[in-house]
């Protein structure tokens, strides 16, 4: 079955880089596209970030353009999430899913259970 693991989250200062992973088993990882979900306390899931099969394409909500860099590893059925230049408003659990490329679409009914990341002073 689908598996999701998301690892990484802490908590950190304004101005301050996280790195999170996301591991994934259960289906052919090169053959879709990943993409970074955050859901922040009383708000609704939002898409972050997302990367195409091979890695050779990126897309990235206004709000992390700059600061965050996706990338994958399809040897390890791996993503990852490089954030830099946190801010306060980056405060969320972040989830990973396969999807589409465009739209991306979720293929798979799963969630993992998250990775918790605040951001405070």
């Amino acid at each position: 079955q689908v598996q999701l693991v998301e690892s990484g989250g802490g908590a950190v200062q304004p101005g301050g880089s996280l790195r999170l992973s996301c591991t994934a088993s259960g289906f052919t990882f090169s053959r879709y596209s990943m993409t970074w979900y955050r859901q922040a306390p009383g708000k609704e899931r939002e898409l972050v970030a997302t990367i195409s099969n091979r890695g050779s394409s990126t897309n990235y909500a206004d709000s992390v353009k700059g600061r965050f860099t996706i990338s994958r590893d399809n040897d390890k059925n791996t993503m990852y999430l490089q954030m830099n230049s946190l801010e306060p408003e980056d405060t969320a659990v972040y989830y990973c899913n396969p999807t589409t490329w465009s739209p991306p679409n979720r293929v798979f009914g799963v969630w993992g259970q998250g990775t918790q990341v605040t951001v405070s002073s």
